[in-house]
């Protein structure tokens, strides 16, 4: 049992240490995703160690020490998305509500279950539907909704990168972008509500760190600080604005963190849960891979996770309301000194600015 309890702890601090550095292999950055899952294994070794090891001795709390580390450092993390903190936007509570809703859905481009789709879209009745991974198999099953959703942008791929937006809202300056990657790309566009008023949107699929796909996860992170620095440096504070997608990205990682940091934008999930997305086929390996941030301006109606449809992600539906007299009640997480020479970094890294764009 002592050898056993050694090699847990040996590779608990392992796998816990190593994302706290800057390495961006995709093997490294790997150990971002399963906080939950590690601070989970952390507290039953912890309880084993106490258990079975002798206190009195010195070797045993040469084990207890970085265990009870790592518990606090993973739980540091992935607190602030449960119950237990206040949540960071604030409830809606305008009878006479501006409000718009999303369903954020990655659909798995093999998934042949648009039917199963098509009726949690008819079911939730969101405002703007985006679908990643649509290829022009998916597209041919969605384009019946275009009765309901007239305002259409439409990036059919075979590559797992195709995105497509139905909206019922009307869209202006939509535009199809491919920001760090030639094949990957992402919409930008501005709804506007009923009353008028103009939202600022970005749909966002940057490809992961993997084996199979990018090796390091430098192409990912310059996509999520290029958009952050371009939302910092608006010029119009007072356009509210939605970014929504699947980041390949955790909520707690350090990169999805400076990007809240530069962006200025809220998570309506902190403080009311981790809305787990992926990977919809293995509860004891989920984590929140699909995103919803938004400025200030909003509060939050309803955020969940919808039933499963066939594809490896949950879609997530989120309604918010527009309650800009909120704003100054409302608040992110602060940016500190380094940050901005942080992003500056990763984006030279690959040739980025805020501005951007390949044609």
């Amino acid at each position: 049992m002592f050898t056993i309890i050694v090699i847990s702890t040996c590779l608990i601090a392992i796998m816990t240490l190593l994302p706290i550095s800057r390495i961006e292999k995709w093997w490294v950055r790997g150990f971002d995703f399963p906080r939950l899952q590690l601070g989970i294994l952390s507290a039953i070794l912890l309880l084993l160690q106490l258990f079975f090891l002798p206190l009195t001795q010195t070797q045993s709390w040469l084990l207890i020490v970085p265990t009870f580390f790592c518990l606090c450092y993973q739980g540091w993390w992935i607190l602030p998305y449960t119950k237990l903190v206040k949540p960071e936007v604030q409830k809606s509570t305008n009878q006479q509500k501006n409000t718009i809703s999303i369903v954020t859905a990655n659909v798995l481009m093999t998934n042949r279950n648009a039917r199963q789709l098509l009726q949690l879209v008819r079911r939730y009745n969101p405002d703007i539907l985006v679908t990643l991974e649509t290829n022009q198999w998916w597209q041919s099953h969605l384009d019946q909704l275009e009765e309901h959703y007239p305002h259409t942008v439409k990036c059919p791929l075979e590559n797992l990168y195709g995105m497509h937006v139905y909206s019922k809202l009307p869209l202006e300056n939509a535009e199809i972008q491919y920001l760090i990657e030639e094949d990957v790309p992402s919409i930008h566009a501005q709804a506007l509500l009923d009353n008028g008023q103009s939202i600022r949107l970005h749909f966002l699929h940057p490809a992961p760190p993997s084996p199979t796909e990018n090796e390091e996860s430098a192409e990912r992170d310059a996509e999520l600080v290029m958009v952050a620095k371009n939302i910092e440096k608006s010029k119009d504070k007072s356009q509210p604005i939605i970014v929504t997608g699947d980041m390949n990205d955790v909520a707690w990682s350090r990169t999805t963190r400076l990007f809240r940091k530069i962006s200025g934008l809220l998570d309506p999930r902190i403080g009311r849960g981790m809305f787990n997305t992926f990977h919809a086929n293995y509860w004891f390996m989920r984590w929140p891979l699909d995103h919803l941030f938004h400025s200030e301006h909003f509060t939050l109606d309803t955020i969940t996770r919808l039933p499963a449809y066939g594809s490896d992600h949950f879609a997530l539906y989120t309604q918010l309301s527009l309650e800009p007299a909120k704003a100054p009640q409302q608040s992110g997480v602060d940016k500190e000194d380094g940050d901005d020479q942080l992003a500056e970094e990763i984006m030279s890294n690959k040739n980025a600015t805020s501005q951007h764009q390949r044609s």
